[in-house]
């Protein structure tokens, strides 16, 4: 009975975490419709995205009573905290993000995202002075390979993408080093889904004012707004909490390698849906740049 039980909770811990890296694929691709489709500015859809996420996922900590606010209040250290992870983390992740798929498309930009996880291993080496082992070495080297690929097409001196394109691809890689990082010790303290919603709603309430969220794009019809529902509803609260509900179930290494999902599904449906194509170099290097994700695990 007790094995029964183990094998249903693993089968339902990898179907949130292969729903939740789809629904972060799709959410891109969406992303890169509307972009496409529409004139509108990255900052107005990032400051929507992160306000209404971060509104929902604080009613979800609320009903859940997983939100303390009195302990929070008396926290100062986490609030500054909290304060940093939501404008260094989220929204510079959020927004980097964003504008790369805005530049490129959804399969690279997630792709070049995935690049996290060696800035990470950069950073702890540089911040401990520790010399990075042999692997570690071989990863870095095979994310360079991949960039250098997807930017040049493999063609020395050649630029197969915008240098806007690429910039904001490794910022968005950076941000997500950085929320990452930033987000361990508010996280350890009051939980996930408490800092993760407060984090989107604070980034959200400071981008708003920057881009104006007030002023509506003009031409957003009903089809605009379907791509944003699925940007906010799919691509960040749920693709969030199932993956993290998936992470609880069947660890946080089984999960990582479910997240590879995110950029095959973006790049996936950018090509079937949105007509995007590929080189044989692209294809290499996003090849590189996930076997990187998976050995950096």
């Amino acid at each position: 009975m007790t094995e029964t039980k183990e094998k249903n909770r693993q089968k339902l811990g990898i179907f949130c975490c292969i729903a939740g890296g789809v629904g972060w694929g799709l959410s891109g691709t969406c992303g890169e419709a509307l972009f496409s489709q529409y004139p509108i500015d990255t900052s107005w859809v990032t400051a929507v995205r992160m306000t209404v996420a971060g509104t929902l996922l604080l009613l979800f900590a609320l009903a859940k009573h997983s939100l303390d606010f009195k302990a929070l209040g008396k926290d100062k250290k986490g609030i500054m905290e909290i304060v940093l992870f939501a404008l260094a983390g989220l929204a510079l992740c959020q927004y980097a993000y964003l504008s790369a798929i805005k530049w490129t498309n959804s399969g690279t930009a997630t792709v070049i995202q995935n690049l996290s996880i060696v800035f990470i291993a950069v950073y702890v080496c540089l911040t401990t002075r520790t010399k990075p082992d042999k692997k570690t070495v071989f990863c870095i080297l095979l994310a360079l390979i991949g960039v250098w690929l997807l930017a040049t097409g493999g063609k020395p001196g050649n630029m197969e993408l915008t240098p806007r394109g690429l910039f904001w691809g490794l910022m968005a890689g950076i941000g997500a080093a950085s929320y990452s990082l930033l987000s361990r010790a508010p996280v350890g303290r009051f939980g996930s889904i408490p800092v993760t919603g407060l984090g989107m709603l604070i980034g959200g309430v400071v981008l708003c004012g920057i881009a104006q969220v007030w002023k509506v794009p003009a031409g957003l019809d009903g089809r605009a707004v379907l791509y944003l529902a699925v940007i906010v509803l799919v691509g960040t609260v749920g693709a969030f909490t199932l993956f993290l509900q998936g992470i609880a179930l069947v660890g946080p290494v089984k999960a990582a390698l479910f997240a590879c999902l995110e950029p095959l599904t973006a790049a996936t449906l950018s090509v079937v849906w949105l007509h995007a194509s590929f080189t044989a170099a692209d294809l290499v290097g996003f090849a590189c740049i996930l076997t990187t994700v998976v050995l950096m695990r």
